[in-house]
């Protein structure tokens, strides 16, 4: 499994912090484009009302005009020492009178035309550089000879520009200082919401292999407790299943230690015996033991794979009764026991066929091994297959005639390695694994009595 680049830690922080210094870096543009343009507009403020100065020293004399402008415009170029000024003046417009003949033409825009004496703002170069500009035209003389004179005032971006870094350095700076001290909180935030993920690893860290009880977190958000929850249902799942594996392991060792003695007493014997007919007996008893033991190793196999995961699928649980009752139905024969099914045709569920299968069969083998002992006088042994649907449910059914079990021998039935005699063949553990593939299956198994005598042995399991 690969390593993540980054811990979960850093990866909050980078998500947080990361976003703010954006819109951080974003608001700094934004208010720096706000500050140009509320600057550009005192700036034009200032062009109007130095304009107005400025035209206001033009006194009309006789035919010809006063024009009083060196003292007016040294004032206005000694505002602002650091900011260049330059103005222009043209009568008729355009026709250069004094100031600085470089300036360009104001633009002829919709709103001059309805209101000829406002001053107009625009863009223009002047040396190469960038200045703000405004044109006022004034009208003068007499109704007979009507006359215009031009005033143009421009100023460098300087002005402008020092405002606006002003404004967003006073701005910037104490939001600067919010942002650091949201980070720190933000990172002792996460620490602290981090607290129980770090107590949760180092439980982990500290457990052995063999420690599976469950984790304790006693204060831990909603998340991390459904968290630990989740690893504790885990944990009890693993801690099952290895007990079943141990316990499996020790039910085999001992289970398979009595057979395996038993065939090499025998074949030990065998081996000494000089009579042949003693010599053959001694074989048999090999053969019924090697026999023993693998019906045990089956049936523990069987065991182990009832406790495994299993894939559910849909399945006809009446046809696969039906199809097991006919596989054993030779068996049956040779054992004179009248093996049928009565029940519904068809009866469908969520379930494994392999381990049904094996449960099914499991039933139907210990009816056949001991369903047929101490059956009534004058009557047939008999075992009856059945299967019926019940709402959600389906109940699955072996019943024998035969002599049956006691109520304490039928509370002891799904014991591992009970037996209710020492009949060859068996081991105990069929009736187990039925249990274990009923369970798995959401249902039950139980043993009940047959009337006037013989065993019911019922699976109810759920159809959904």
């Amino acid at each position: 499994m690969s390593q993540p680049s980054l811990s979960l830690r850093r990866q909050l922080l980078l998500w947080l912090l990361l976003p703010q210094l954006v819109l951080w870096l974003g608001g700094g543009a934004l208010t720096y484009r706000i500050a140009l343009n509320y600057a550009e507009k005192g700036l034009d403020q200032s062009l109007s009302q130095s304009v107005r100065s400025l035209a206001r020293q033009v006194k009309p004399l006789g035919s010809g005009l006063l024009v009083d402008f060196p003292r007016a415009a040294q004032a206005i170029i000694e505002e602002d020492p650091a900011d260049r000024v330059s103005y222009m003046v043209s009568s008729p417009p355009g026709k250069f009178l004094l100031g600085n003949q470089a300036f360009a033409e104001p633009p002829t825009t919709g709103a001059q035309a309805n209101a000829p004496d406002a001053p107009v703002f625009y863009r223009m170069e002047l040396a190469g550089k960038p200045m703000r500009a405004v044109s006022l035209e004034v009208a003068y003389g007499d109704a007979d000879t009507p006359q215009r004179l031009r005033v143009q005032l421009a100023k460098s971006y300087v002005a402008r520009e020092r405002i606006a870094e002003e404004l967003v350095a006073d701005l910037l700076a104490p939001l600067l200082l919010l942002g650091v001290v949201l980070s720190i909180l933000v990172y002792a935030g996460i620490k602290r919401g981090m607290a129980p993920l770090t107590k949760l690893d180092k439980q982990l860290q500290d457990r052995s292999e063999s420690e599976l009880t469950p984790l304790e977190l006693t204060t831990a958000p909603t998340e991390v407790h459904a968290l630990v929850g989740s690893i504790n249902r885990l944990l009890l799942a693993v801690r099952r299943n290895v007990s079943q594996e141990k316990r499996f392991i020790n039910d085999a060792a001992h289970q398979l230690r009595t057979p395996l003695a038993g065939l090499i007493n025998q074949t030990d014997l065998a081996l000494s015996e000089p009579d042949a007919s003693l010599l053959k007996a001694r074989l048999h008893k090999v053969h019924a033991g090697a026999q023993r033991s693998a019906h045990l190793v089956n049936q523990l196999l069987a065991l182990a794979r009832s406790g495994t995961e299993v894939p559910m699928t849909r399945l006809d649980l009446a046809s696969l009764a039906q199809d097991v009752a006919r596989e054993l139905s030779p068996r049956a024969v040779a054992l004179k026991v009248d093996l049928g099914y009565e029940g519904d045709a068809h009866v469908w569920m969520n379930g494994s066929v392999v381990l049904l299968r094996e449960a099914i069969t499991n039933v139907i083998d210990n009816a056949l091994r001991y369903g047929a002992v101490g059956v009534a006088e004058g009557s047939d042994a008999t075992i009856t297959v059945s299967v019926h649907h019940h709402d959600r449910t389906c109940v699955l059914a072996v019943e024998d005639n035969g002599l049956g079990l006691t109520e304490a021998q039928r509370d002891q039935a799904f014991d591992r390695f009970w037996r209710a005699n020492e009949l060859p063949g068996g081991c105990g553990l069929g009736l187990s694994i039925v249990q274990e593939i009923a369970r798995r299956h959401g249902g039950e198994a139980r043993v009940l009595p047959v009337q006037p005598q013989g065993l019911r042995v019922e699976l109810t399991l759920q159809v959904t």
